[in-house]
């Protein structure tokens, strides 16, 4: 048997109950999207999407194929690692750390002398892209990084790849991450290298590293430490510091991750495929643009019918999403939204998963289908 786990990173379905802690209520990443672009779902509405709470821009089909819902997320924020922390059964009391105004600058001054370099450049919360053209012309003079986080718990560093080679760069963000402990605790540190021409850079998504805390365990250790394969695709093992993982496996862009995603679900091995699709985040709710994110929405709904063909009789699939990013909010930042839940495999077809509790569900489903004991939170989704 083969589990795969598809996130589509950001899709929330509606802004959750303490959104307003958020300043986030009304968000709604797939209605609102849905809305202001017309754009078509009908594959993820044959599933059911359209019969969840909350969803009213997709029709509710008669027989949906597959089962449906949204989970609760209860981990204190609205980023990648706290979604994706709990996913696998990691629930926290305290939110990472954010810095709102910026890193401490006695914080700075040392980690600028640990890293040789005479100066930083920046350090405020800032869009990567307008980052790199507000301040590449300065970095490319100074040889400094530039250096911004934003609404989520993330240190980032940009530099340009002429200018700073790559791993200097990575060796920056190495100590980074070494440094950033205890008070200072972030989820992530981000290299993120850059090229071009003053007036024209863009970032190398396909060189771009994160380093993450290292989480407590969690259901990936129990798969893997039953013998079971565990194979991340994307961003997914960067997020969990590579823990818990049998493979790797590096994609481009949404189209890439869905082809490596399928040629996994081919082979023949049992245990899990955890895939993560960054570009409705990264690349169109960050940069809040709708027509952007409805139409990553409906190349993944193309794709959506070859992917159920990969499944095999006993196999499962399940598409969630980690917290919303809607791109018609105000801001740039992530969203607080329930997160979606879809799902295929024997026996699903129409069921009403509801709206759970936690996505730890998650978790306690991954272990209970391959007949693992789970002593985490969730409980079983199917």
């Amino acid at each position: 048997m083969k589990i795969t786990t598809i996130v589509l990173d950001s899709v929330g379905l509606g802004y959750l109950p303490d959104a307003s802690r958020f300043d986030d209520e009304g968000a709604d990443t797939l209605d609102h999207t849905v809305l202001k672009t017309g754009v078509e779902l009908p594959n993820l509405a044959a599933l059911g999407l359209g019969h969840v709470p909350g969803v009213h821009t997709l029709p509710k089909v008669e027989r949906p194929r597959g089962a449906f819902g949204r989970m609760r997320e209860v981990n204190p924020g609205k980023d990648t690692s706290t979604g994706h922390w709990e996913f696998v059964g990691i629930q926290l009391e305290h939110p990472f750390q954010v810095f709102p105004q910026g890193f401490p600058q006695d914080f700075l001054q040392r980690y600028a002398e640990r890293i040789g370099v005479g100066g930083w450049l920046l350090n405020r919360p800032y869009s990567g892209t307008d980052a790199i053209r507000d301040y590449g012309d300065e970095h490319l003079k100074t040889g400094f990084p530039i250096v911004y986080t934003s609404a989520d718990s993330v240190f980032q560093v940009a530099a340009h790849v002429g200018k700073v080679p790559l791993q200097t760069l990575y060796e920056w963000c190495r100590v980074a991450r070494e440094m950033l402990v205890g008070p200072l605790a972030v989820a992530r540190v981000i290299a993120r290298p850059f090229e071009g021409e003053p007036g024209h850079y863009a970032r190398r998504e396909d060189l771009r590293k994160d380093f993450a805390l290292e989480p407590p365990p969690n259901v990936l250790d129990v798969l893997k430490g039953a013998g079971l394969e565990v194979v991340g695709v994307g961003k997914i093992p960067d997020i969990y510091a590579h823990r818990g993982f049998t493979r790797e496996v590096k994609s481009k862009d949404n189209a890439d991750g869905i082809a490596r995603t399928l040629g996994l679900m081919r082979q023949d091995f049992s245990g899990l495929v955890f895939t993560n699709l960054v570009d409705f985040d990264a690349k169109f709710g960050h940069r809040r643009n709708p027509e952007g994110y409805a139409a990553a929405l409906r190349d993944f709904d193309t794709a959506l019918p070859g992917i159920l063909a990969g499944l095999g009789p006993d196999d499962y699939l399940f598409i969630v999403s980690d917290h919303g990013n809607d791109p018609t909010w105000r801001g740039t930042d992530h969203t607080r939204e329930y997160g979606m839940l879809l799902a295929v495999g024997p026996g699903l077809a129409g069921r009403d998963l509801g709206t759970r509790e936690t996505f730890a569900d998650l978790a306690a489903t991954w272990a209970g289908l391959f007949g693992l004991e789970w002593g985490g939170p969730g409980r079983r989704i199917v």
